[in-house]
C-alpha cells in the first residue's frame, strides 16, 4: 500500500480548553484533490494552518510522504516548507511590491534566483493563470478581486509545489470569474500533479474541483466521501449544508435556541 502524501492521526487543538480540532485522522493520496466543507468556525482553515505548523497541535501525528512533521525546528521546517504552496482567503499580496515580485517572493526569498530570472518565472505563472505579462509591473491594488485571487494562485504554483492548500480560491467573486478560478485550479493540478487540500464554500466550485469532500463540524470530521457522494449521502449535516437549510444539526450561534 502507498504511503499518503498527507496522514493526520488523533490531531487534537484546543483554546481556552474547548476543541477546535478534535481527533482529526485523515489520508489524503499524492495528487488527490480533497475539499474541506462546514459551516463558519467549523476548523477547516484551523486544519490546514496547523498541517502548515501554523498552529501546533495538542496531540496527534501530522505525517507528510510517511514523515512525521510535528516538532521540526526551524531550519527543518524552512526546508519542509518548500513543498507547499499557499492561496490565502485573502491573498496576503504585499501592496508595496509589484505583482511579479508577489508572485516571486518564495523564489527569491528561498531559492537565490537573480531578480531577471525571478521576473521571468513570475510571468509564466501568471500566464499559466490567464494574466498578461503587463500585469506584472503592476500593485495588487491596481488589480480587480478576480485578478488579485489569480496573482495569488500563481503565487502559490510558482515553485511548482507537491502540494497546494487554498483557503476559499473563490470568496468575493462572481460566478463567472469562480468558474474560471475553478477551471484554472484543475488545469494546474493536472499539470503539476500536486494534491491540494482547499476550502470551499461555494458547492458549484466544490463539484468542480473536488474528489473527495470532508465535512467537518466543530472540529470533527462528521462525514468523508467523494464528491458524488454528496448528492446521495443521508448525512444531516452534509445535507443540510449542501441544501442551504436553516433546520439541522448545524446551528448558527444567532439562531441557536
Amino acid at each position: 500500500m502507498s504511503v499518503p502524501k498527507i496522514r493526520l492521526v488523533d490531531v487534537r487543538k484546543t483554546f481556552d480548553s474547548q476543541p477546535a480540532l478534535d481527533d482529526i485522522s485523515l489520508d489524503v493520496a499524492e495528487g488527490e484533490s480533497l475539499v474541506l466543507i462546514g459551516g463558519s468556525g467549523s476548523g477547516k482553515s484551523l486544519l490546514l494552518k496547523t498541517i502548515l505548523g501554523l498552529q501546533t497541535p495538542d496531540s496527534g501525528r501530522i505525517e507528510i510522504d510517511g514523515e512525521e512533521s510535528v516538532g521540526l525546528s526551524g531550519n527543518e521546517r524552512m526546508v519542509w516548507m518548500r513543498r507547499f504552496g499557499v492561496l490565502f482567503q485573502r491573498q496576503g499580496l504585499f501592496d508595496s511590491m509589484p505583482v511579479w515580485e508577489n508572485v516571486a517572493f518564495r523564489l527569491l526569498q528561498d531559492r537565490g534566483i537573480d531578480k531577471a530570472a525571478a521576473k521571468e518565472r513570475a510571468i509564466e505563472k501568471l500566464a499559466s493563470v490567464g494574466l498578461t505579462a503587463e500585469t506584472a509591473d503592476l500593485y495588487p491594488s491596481e488589480l480587480s478581486g478576480g485578478m488579485q485571487k489569480r496573482a495569488g494562485l500563481a503565487r502559490a504554483i510558482a515553485t511548482d509545489p507537491q502540494i497546494i492548500f487554498l483557503d476559499e480560491p473563490t470568496a468575493g467573486l462572481d460566478p463567472i470569474m469562480s468558474n474560471i478560478i475553478s477551471e484554472l485550479i484543475v488545469a494546474r493540478q493536472n499539470e503539476l500533479g500536486a494534491t491540494i487540500i482547499s476550502v470551499v464554500s461555494d458547492m458549484a466550485v466544490v463539484r468542480e474541483i473536488a474528489e473527495r469532500v470532508a465535512m467537518l463540524h466543530e472540529g470533527r470530521i462528521v462525514w468523508l466521501g467523494t464528491v458524488d457522494e454528496l448528492e446521495t449521502t443521508d448525512n444531516a449535516y452534509v445535507h443540510q449544508f449542501v441544501n442551504q437549510l436553516i433546520d439541522g444539526p448545524i446551528q448558527m450561534p444567532s439562531l441557536a435556541s
